[in-house]
């Protein structure tokens, strides 16, 4: 049997997913979690085979907890089904360990063989997604960049920003004014805007 832990917030798309994959023969969902802090506690109670994991989630993002249960337990395989098919998630699930990148609105008889494939070591990816990446390029944010613009959503100001993330308000200010013209935004907001929609974010 592939053992799976589901990890997705929404209940009723979690109960949803858990009866799909508990009809397979050879699949048993053996645990489940709503968030990525959980996530990783389950995942050490279990050791599943397989985490499947959604990726904008409370309490961590999917991607982040995908790579803390990789680190934990190496021989666990990382598969990411998520709504959201956007590039830059693509690429920093790859850039984490995932070794499958699946849009929900996927025929359902997908994820089962998905799961499989992972199984036997092979690497699934969404093929419209995969091209989407290829011609989006590489996030251009830096580390702290995306630091800076994630902390800015929602209209912080520099001082907030700077107070929780331990920095000083120029150099905040230096951040944001780089993340600006990497993005090709007029300003902070439409900058975080343009990264959370292509998913550096």
């Amino acid at each position: 049997m592939i053992r799976v832990l589901l990890v997705e917030d929404q209940a009723m798309v979690r109960g949803a997913l858990a009866s799909l994959l508990g009809l397979e023969p050879d699949i048993e969902v053996v645990g489940e979690a709503a968030s990525g802090e959980e996530a990783l506690a389950v995942a050490l109670e279990i050791r599943p085979d397989i985490a499947l994991l959604d990726v904008e989630m409370p309490g961590g993002d999917g991607i982040t907890a995908g790579a803390r249960i990789r680190a934990a337990l190496p021989a666990c395989r990382v598969m990411i089904l998520t709504t959201f098919g956007r590039p830059g998630y693509l690429r920093r699930a790859m850039e984490a360990g995932a070794m499958a990148f699946l849009v929900k609105d996927s025929p359902a008889r997908e994820l089962a063989a998905a799961v499989r494939r992972v199984r036997g070591g092979e690497r699934v990816i969404d093929p419209g997604l995969a091209a989407a990446a290829l011609s989006a390029g590489p996030n251009p944010l830096s580390s702290r960049e995306r630091d800076v613009l994630a902390a800015a959503e929602g209209g912080s100001s520099i001082a907030d920003i700077a107070g929780r993330l331990h920095l000083s308000e120029g150099t905040v200010r230096n951040y944001l004014s780089s993340a600006i013209q990497k993005t090709h935004a007029r300003n902070r907001t439409e900058a975080a805007e343009r990264a959370r929609t292509q998913g550096w974010l």
